[in-house]
């Protein structure tokens, strides 16, 4: 690529003054073109966009080029901070044409060739016109002629294998946290209300998470008074803040409840002791203005924003109660709903805060060294190739890796794992993990918002977001429930007096114990409390769980298959037996060294390792190859050289007889054998070996203690290496030599037999068999980022202790869905049940709703203390 670019840019309101000009070629392929041969030039002070034609001559001649502007890793840098004009064909574009600009952050690349690719792939796109992606800041800026230019992008990125989000500096788009939400319908609430503001263009209310995420145009301090009116409090969202109400706020609500209820206690004993009823009902009117002004307020703003919630029904019931001179009634009513309310609200914080817990791992200052002294820095004033200190029993504050030092580290925030791992210099440290003793010298490797527990609370914070098909099914549910239920109360509130059917008094005050039954919290409530519980409990052990949908997968998961190499075994094979069948054992090993260095297989690896070991050199080769599920080949000397197995060689002539049997009797050892030759003999075979790992043995016993019916080695060796792995480690079954595409059929296989499947392995080789499994389990996840984007589930740590805990809590998480699903149900069959025979009274009616919400949250906070 060769590009010139001069001149700077400034940015105000997100728009970018572009000057176009040609560099005489005619391009015939716009985006092609543009790519390979582009002049920039251009000065935008930050004036909203302009169209500016000029001739071709004069648009760079007061700019002197710098030389290789975009070839340089130094010029993919900068252009994060700089706005970029191109100079392209008049022929090709509109002449002068403006253009738009658009950040997005990049997840899933794990090396630099991946920005190469995302570049082709997204500049490929029709309109638009130049594409910078930096791998080190994983930040992508697209410009593009128009704004629908960028719709594709995002679409486009799944397709390449990665997923983009578009800047939120860029959208307007904040994350509040709102407090006082007790079930999905006050979610819906909120979202309705801020709809009809014209300055908010779009919102999206999680109860589970307590988060709002909104684009909009007006202050914050505008949005935070909408949700206001809507009887709850919005504060703006900060990484680095619990955001908890203050305990003066808190002392003011729990004042006014308590002086509600005394204010009803003392009318109920004055209706004991003789005093005149009407102060009684005086003191229940003032009880019920205290603690239904909340309520009756947001019903107000609910009914305006065509919202059916419980705040709508609870109040209805209220003031029905009291104009039918029902004061008791209707001030127990909403005392019990706002106790209610108060007992729901402190349960449900507890499963938020598992996320929030998390966003406090990480310290918020690094040490770093200025002069002889040591000084204390924001993380995010920190850039990549700094070098920071950790003392000993401080927390790591950035992702890095040690230059200088030795210690022991607690990686249990991010992997689960117990036991301090040493490390030293060259060793990868994850933010939020504990230096045990010894004082680190730390180069960073990852700024503060891309750092591992960074993009797990990302990753966690999007999963407890998205519904799980359960949820799904009954908020549909409940949208069509509570309507019906209304419509019927307003019925029955009707149309029996008119025909005669009893008094209007005791079928209003029927209607209006169905108006409270008709809110089906408990329900709604059911299933999201549990799953977020559930993840929060994962991701504090070391587990992503990327959904609820995953999660109840999980739950039903009776078969799990395992890929051998890295994931049952420890993936080190070593050199166990070298055996010369012609020539010597240097000459073997050297031209196995020549065969196995660019290979990148395990086996490989270990065999090139333990030439290199020994100092023996590789022989001139040329032609190298790789043979899918057999091999390497390589000409060496003008000689064709194969190092494989035996299938591979009994493709061709060489004489197998002598050697056969000698390779059955070590494979039946556990070893896998490499032999090395060509086309016409054999000229010696080595032998490798791998050890399983130590909690292989244990983690497929609790497995089968779990409920897993089936576990599953896949492997590409030989069947007497896996027989052999398979009964060491506890394995029910084995695939064995398999080919790459052969796991995809192992995988059906095991559907059609009516397992549901897991597949376990590093999230990279795997990904075939990962995607074609119900449910595909990566391995391994805080050392690559690849494995966190793209299985359903990752296990940190980098072996199986884990999983067994991920299926039981997935397990467990079914059960209290059920549960809860249940109960809820059979409670509003016995309330309206009661209601006819007039059993029920509005309290009643109350405390059966908010009581079973209640329960129910409580039995799904279980899965917080969920153990091992």
């Amino acid at each position: 690529m060769s590009e010139q670019c001069c001149g700077s840019n400034s940015k105000k309101n997100n728009m970018q003054e572009v000057s176009c000009c040609s560099s005489g070629s005619s391009l015939s392929n716009t985006n092609e073109s543009v790519a390979k041969e582009t002049g920039c030039c251009s000065s935008s002070n930050g004036e909203q966009k302009t169209n500016i034609s000029e001739p071709a001559d004069s648009c760079c001649s007061s700019a002197k080029p710098l030389d290789g502007c975009s070839s340089s890793e130094e010029a993919a840098a900068t252009i994060m901070h700089q706005t970029k004009s191109c100079c392209i064909s008049d022929s090709q574009t509109n002449e002068g044409a403006a253009a738009e600009s658009m950040n997005f952050r990049v997840y899933g690349m794990d090396c630099p060739a991946c920005a190469k690719t995302i570049e082709k792939g997204i500049g490929s796109l029709q309109g638009i016109r130049d594409v910078q992606v930096n791998y080190s800041t994983a930040r992508m800026q697209v410009t593009a002629a128009s704004a629908q230019a960028f719709e594709p992008v995002q679409n486009e990125m799944k397709k390449l294998g990665y997923t983009a989000e578009q800047m939120n500096e860029k959208r307007n788009l904040k994350t509040y946290t709102v407090e006082g939400m007790d079930c999905g319908s006050c979610a819906k609430t909120i979202e309705n209300h801020l709809r009809l503001n014209k300055s908010v263009q779009s919102v999206n209310v999680n109860f589970s998470t307590g988060k709002m995420k909104i684009e909009h145009a007006n202050s914050t301090d505008e949005i935070i008074k909408e949700v206001s009116k809507v009887g709850f409090k919005a504060s703006l969202d900060s990484s680095r803040s619990s955001n908890q109400p203050s305990p003066s706020v808190k002392s003011n609500e729990n004042g006014w409840f308590i002086l509600s209820g005394v204010l009803i206690a003392m009318g109920f004993a004055g209706s004991f002791l003789g005093i005149d009823p009407l102060l009684s009902s005086f003191l229940y009117a003032f009880a019920m203005i205290i603690s239904g002004y909340k309520p009756v307020k947001s019903a107000f703003y609910s009914i305006k924003s065509r919202s059916l919630d419980m705040n709508v029904l609870m109040s209805a019931a209220a003031i029905g109660a009291a104009l039918i001179g029902e004061w008791l009634e209707g001030a127990t009513v909403v005392w019990l709903f706002a106790l209610g309310n108060l007992l729901q609200n402190k349960s449900i914080e507890q499963t938020r805060n598992s996320i929030r817990n998390l966003m406090d791992l990480a310290p918020p200052e690094a040490w770093i060294k200025n002069g002889a002294d040591l000084v204390k820095k924001p993380v995010e004033e920190i850039s990549i190739g700094e070098v920071i200190f950790v003392k000993p029993g401080d927390k790591i504050p950035l992702d890095g890796e040690v230059v200088k030092g030795e210690s022991s580290v607690n990686q249990a925030p991010i992997t689960g794992e117990s036991i301090p791992v040493d490390k030293e210099a060259g060793d990868t440290v994850f933010a939020g993990t504990i230096n045990e003793h010894g004082t680190l010298e730390i180069r960073v490797t990852k700024l503060t918002e891309d750092t591992t527990i960074a993009k797990i609370i990302h990753l966690v914070e999007e999963a407890q977001e998205q519904k799980a098909p359960t949820e799904a099914f009954i908020d549909k549910f409940a949208s069509i429930y509570t309507p019906v239920v209304f419509v019927i109360a307003l019925l029955i509130m009707i149309l029996p007096p008119i025909a005669g059917f009893g008094t209007w008094g005791d079928w209003f005050y029927k209607g209006l114990e169905l108006l409270v039954i008709a809110c089906p919290c408990a329900l709604v409530i059911s299933t999201p409390v549990a799953i977020v519980s559930a993840i929060g409990n994962a991701a504090k052990n070391g587990i992503l769980i990327k959904g609820g949908t995953f999660l109840e997968k999980a739950g039903a998961i009776t078969a799990i298959a395992f890929d051998k190499t890295g994931t049952l075994t420890e993936g080190k094979p070593k050199v166990s037996k070298v055996e010369v069948l012609e020539g010597t054992e240097e000459e073997l090993l050297s031209i196995a060294l020549t065969l196995e260095t660019y290979s990148t297989h395990p086996i490989a690896k270990a065999i090139a390792d333990y030439v290199k070991s020994k100092g023996i050199p590789s022989q001139e080769g040329d032609s190298f190859s790789n043979i899918v599920g057999k091999g390497v080949q390589a000409t060496v000397e003008g000689v064709p050289y194969y190092a494989g197995n035996l299938a591979l060689f009994k493709d061709m002539n060489p004489s197998l007889e002598q050697v056969s049997k000698r390779v059955m009797d070590l494979q039946n050892e556990g070893k896998t054998i490499v032999l090395i030759g060509t086309d016409q003999k054999l000229i010696g075979l080595i032998a490798v070996s791998d050890t399983i790992r130590e909690s292989t043995t244990s983690a497929m016993k609790t497995l089968t203690e779990n409920g897993i019916r089936e576990t599953v080695m896949l492997t590409g060796d030989n069947t007497g290496t896996a027989k052999m792995i398979a009964s060491e480690a506890n394995i029910t079954r084995y695939f064995a030599e398999l080919l790459p595409e052969d796991k995809v059929n192992a995988i059906k296989k095991l559907q059609n037999e009516g397992h549901k499947v897991a597949m376990v392995g590093d999230g990279i080789n795997d990904a075939p068999a990962l995607a074609a499994a119900d449910l595909g389990i990566a391995m391994g996840g805080a050392g690559t980022d690849t494995a966190m984007e793209t299985a359903d589930i990752v296990l940190m740590a980098d072996n199986l202790d884990k999983l067994p805990h991920t299926i039981k809590l997935s397990k467990k998480a079914l059960a209290i869905i059920k549960q809860n699903i249940w109960f809820s149900i059979i409670i509003k069959v016995i309330a309206l049940a009661l209601i006819f025979p007039g059993w029920l009274t509005l309290w009643m009616a109350v405390l059966s709703d908010t009581g079973a919400a209640l329960i129910v949250i409580l039995n799904a906070l279980r899965l917080l203390r969920v153990k091992e």
